[in-house]
């Protein structure tokens, strides 16, 4: 069995929201306070700058600074999973080189998502180029299966030929695929490898099945239930704990989860900042919101304290 060696914590992680200004630009301190709220309450670590942190409404630029100021203020590099898959190649090496220069604990990488119908054997080029052009033996990459949002699957045959070919670079996945088939057959057919459910839903699913954990937009608020399953992930009565967890995450199906977990951050800390979202994407219509907001009601969800 391949070991697949990676410095990133196991169980929960947070895809962390992004919180702007009123000019739609990066509130750095507040992403600081935040990424170090998540940690408090029930994270091992967090996904910086992917889907739900509206990492493709940002440059490179903005994606880069925000990290260095993470960094500088003293967030463990190790605890974070940098998102830097991007179109372009040089894009995507451009923010891995730099990402893997902060020493994070790995780097979260879309396949190049604009053109379909892509085959395996151009994905493995564009990887292939991908490390060679970053050149550092401390690229740990993780795929990002998201196929509903990119329209380019990861085969499972994909993932096997290019972990096998580097065993030391591609070491995990997370899957977003919503399809348990797909995180069951990858966790047996790939042991070791670091497989991330991405949503709590299939969380102690992928724990059995010998994966790393969940990576969730909707674990920047149920952080602290999720980290009670990982806990008791042994003990008889863990059932009834990933059942609450379910109820949680299916409460916030069917909306954007970027404009939810903005609205519920804003709702329950009576800070209106969280509800600045950068265009294309929006708010919850009033519609929305009372639909979610009776869901929540209805399971007794409540916002830890402190944020």
């Amino acid at each position: 069995m391949t070991q697949f060696k990676t410095n990133l914590p196991d169980g929960v992680f947070a895809a962390s929201v992004t919180p702007l200004k009123k000019d739609f630009s990066i509130d750095h301190e507040a992403l600081l306070n935040h990424c170090k709220w998540l940690l408090a309450n029930g994270n091992n670590g967090i996904c910086f700058m992917g889907t739900t942190g509206e990492a493709n409404s940002f440059s490179l630029q903005e994606r880069m600074n925000a990290l260095d100021y993470l960094i500088e203020k003293g967030m463990d590099p190790q605890k974070l999973l940098v998102g830097t898959g991007c179109c372009a190649l040089p894009d995507t090496i451009a923010l891995t080189k730099h990402a893997v220069s902060k020493k994070v604990g790995g780097v979260l990488m879309l396949p190049p998502f604009y053109y379909k119908g892509l085959t395996d054997d151009g994905l493995t080029h564009y990887f292939k180029l991908v490390i060679e052009g970053v050149s550092n033996p401390d690229l740990k990459i993780y795929l990002y299966h998201f196929p509903k949002m990119t329209g380019v699957p990861f085969t499972v045959s994909f993932v096997r030929n290019l972990a096998n070919l580097y065993p030391d670079t591609v070491v995990g996945m997370k899957d977003s695929s919503g399809d348990w088939n797909n995180m069951e057959t990858i966790c047996r057919e790939i042991p070791g490898f670091k497989l991330y459910a991405g949503t709590e839903k299939y969380f102690l699913d992928v724990i059995k099945a010998k994966g790393a954990g969940v990576i969730s937009a909707t674990t920047n608020l149920t952080g602290s239930l999720a980290a009670e399953v990982y806990a008791h992930r042994n003990d008889n009565n863990v059932d009834e704990l990933q059942t609450q967890l379910t109820a949680a995450r299916l409460a916030f199906e069917g909306a954007s989860f970027i404009s939810s977990v903005k609205h519920v951050l804003a709702h329950r800390t009576q800070n209106l900042d969280w509800l600045n979202i950068r265009p294309p994407n929006s708010n919850l219509t009033q519609q929305q919101i009372e639909e979610l907001e009776s869901k929540l009601k209805s399971i007794g969800f409540k916002l830890p304290i402190g944020q």
